[in-house]
């Protein structure tokens, strides 16, 4: 058993890391959708943190927590510049102005010197261990819990509901959507410097269009209705590609149409599955 389990993690442990990983980034793309705000610069954002973290380490070998809390408030500093501008716009002028964001931060890591230009930065120590993914995400989790209860919850509830109605109770919009944008902002930042220090390398284009497209299918796949949505949808994302590893050349494809059946046939996600199938239970049980 323990030769089975040690063999199991050679082969598998960068999976094991990505699923963590990639439920930290979709946790960081729930909490901005939740609150009405349709960003793709998520993908940017990990990169902020992955590649301050990553110089950091390198350069000046400081603690890896420093470091990482050094990536993750990069990341948070830019997502609060970029969105006391940005978060004026809506739904997909946002995500447009976003996705636009993302693609000057991957420029720019294409051309500095100091990020290694296109061929990225090379040889990260490895730091990251399962240990900390398993306490972050579950922290992650009691936060999530805490906060869909809390007095803020319901506040973000009703900026997502109708921002206007908000506005007119005396919610200060402004300031709770650049607090979830900036929160969002750190946790991408947070994933990515947890990432560079587990695959050793990180280059521009892991943050570019496809991986911000790729966090936003997390929550797609998984439904908004909750928190726990998004991690399921990054679970199964994550995992397909090894399941259908048989596939070769055609697992995109087939991840491809996973999605296009979920929007098409459940637009709420996956977590709407009980409930369909409780309805089809109902009207089955009708004499």
């Amino acid at each position: 058993m323990v030769e089975w389990l040690a063999a199991f993690w050679q082969t598998y442990n960068t999976l094991v890391y990505l699923l963590f990983t990639h439920a930290i980034l979709a946790l960081s793309i729930y909490i901005t959708l939740n609150t009405g705000l349709l960003s793709v610069g998520n993908a940017a954002f990990a990169g902020i943190g992955a590649y301050t973290s990553a110089l950091l380490t390198m350069k000046l070998d400081l603690p890896f927590p420093v470091c990482l809390a050094a990536g993750s408030a990069a990341a948070g500093l830019v997502g609060l510049a970029i969105g006391l501008p940005v978060l004026r716009l809506s739904g997909v002028y946002l995500a447009l102005a976003t996705l636009a964001f993302g693609e000057v931060i991957r420029v720019v890591f294409l051309n500095l010197e100091v990020t290694g230009g296109a061929m990225g930065l090379n040889g990260i120590p490895p730091k990251t261990e399962l240990w900390h993914l398993v306490l972050v995400c579950a922290a992650l989790i009691y936060f999530f819990e805490r906060l869909r209860r809390s007095r803020l919850g319901r506040t973000l509830d009703a900026i997502r509901e109708d921002e206007v109605a908000a506005r007119v109770m005396g919610i200060d919009v402004v300031y709770y959507k650049n607090l979830v944008f900036v929160l969002g902002a750190m946790l991408a930042g947070l994933a990515g410097g947890f990432n560079a220090h587990f695959t050793f390398f990180v280059s521009p284009r892991e943050y570019g269009f496809g991986p911000a497209v790729d966090i936003l299918a997390f929550a797609v796949l998984g439904g908004t209705g909750s928190y726990w949505g998004p991690i399921l949808g990054s679970t199964i994302l994550t995992l397909l590609p090894e399941l259908l590893r048989f596939l070769a050349d055609f697992r995109g494809m087939v991840t491809g149409l996973v999605l296009f059946l979920v929007i098409v046939y459940l637009p709420n996600g996956l977590l709407e599955v009980p409930d369909v199938l409780r309805r089809a239970w109902r009207r089955g049980a009708k004499p």
